[in-house]
């Protein structure tokens, strides 16, 4: 049995992931997880448990943690825009300095597969055109400025190494999971058109953003877990679908599509979103055949209503939930069990 170490898996891409590795019959999946989320699930629903589980911060990973792991799959992160702004050093130390630790002990360790979860988000203002690998990037935050260095410093760590590398730059994540999240623009819409009977959309509805569906997700973890070595070991790629690239006035008119009874208003007087990237997935296409993506956004949606509509009680006051990571975090912080580095007090 190969042993897997899922990195960050107690958010709301683990617990899919695990599920699908575990249907895997030569893994054997562990977790490593500081906990923060760990509650953020859907009642009645418990979530798929790796077979061993670490509560850990992964800024304290040491050697003893990797130890006969064939494959590192390395989700944990402060995992988006407006945690990596309140919590910026934290942000850098967790996504970039922590990173950069478990990468160099993954290569001098004998770790086979490093998996790294990064985001399209390194675009950021990338206009119109469709951007592909080789383009140039734009970072504007410090979510998608910590995913780039850390890309640009596996492949400094792996020059020299036999670990096969592979970064993802995994499209916006949507679709249902037990440990849901609701601060997903897809998700977000979907919920709102369910309690509340109308999406508010806080641009101009302009942006362009690429999804992807949280099952699509994990199918390309699996392919590059199983990726075989090339001319290259390390291999930057988008994932993600080509025709999922979408304006957010477009997703809204197709939740709109599958819930005619809701109104959709634009902010027309917003700032403009400089946030606003489509992004050309034709390598990934090529080079992961069954492994690539199969969800659109249809599908998504239509997943996300089936989960959430039965719950609508739940999530009334959804914005100030558990299921918003940002509100998790300042209520920890709040109650002293975190500090403003989210580190454990002791």
């Amino acid at each position: 049995m190969k042993k897997i170490l899922v990195t960050g898996n107690l958010g709301y891409i683990g617990p899919v992931l695990i599920s699908n590795l575990k249907k895997e019959k030569d893994y054997n999946v562990l977790g490593f997880d500081i906990g923060w989320f760990e509650h953020c699930c859907i009642e009645n629903i418990i979530p798929n448990k790796p077979s061993i589980q670490i509560y850990k911060d992964i800024r304290d990973i040491n050697d003893d943690d990797i130890k006969d792991i064939y494959g590192v799959v390395h989700l944990c992160a402060v995992s988006n825009d407006p945690m990596g702004k309140e919590f910026e050093s934290a942000t850098y130390s967790i996504n970039l300095d922590a990173s950069i630790k478990l990468a160099k002990m993954c290569a001098n360790n004998g770790v086979k597969k490093f998996v790294f979860a990064s985001s399209c988000s390194v675009y950021g203002a990338g206009g119109k055109n469709a951007k592909n690998e080789n383009d140039e990037v734009n970072p504007l935050t410090a979510y998608a400025k910590s995913k780039i260095n850390f890309e640009n410093e596996l492949i400094n760590i792996n020059k020299n190494k036999e670990m096969i590398v592979t970064a993802l730059r995994f499209s916006t994540a949507c679709g249902p999971s037990p440990r849901i999240r609701l601060d997903l623009v897809l998700n977000d819409f979907v919920a709102s058109a369910i309690v509340n009977n109308r999406i508010d959309i806080l641009s101009d509805g302009s942006p362009l953003r690429p999804l992807i569906d949280v099952e699509d997700m994990t199918k390309a973890i699996l392919w590059a877990l199983r990726r075989e070595p090339d001319n290259n070991n390390t291999l930057i790629i988008n994932v993600g679908k080509n025709s999922n690239n979408l304006t957010v006035l477009d997703m809204a008119n197709l939740v709109k599509d599958a819930l005619p009874n809701i109104s959709i208003n634009v902010n027309k007087d917003a700032d403009v979103d400089k946030r606003s990237y489509a992004v050309d997935f034709s390598k990934f296409k090529e080079m992961s055949g069954p492994y690539y993506s199969s969800y659109n956004i249809n599908d998504s949606i239509i997943r996300l209503i089936d989960q959430l509509k039965p719950l609508k009680e739940q999530l009334n006051d959804f914005r100030e939930s558990k299921f918003i990571r940002h509100n998790t975090l300042r209520r920890l912080k709040l109650k002293k069990i975190i500090d403003q580095e989210l580190k454990v007090n002791d």
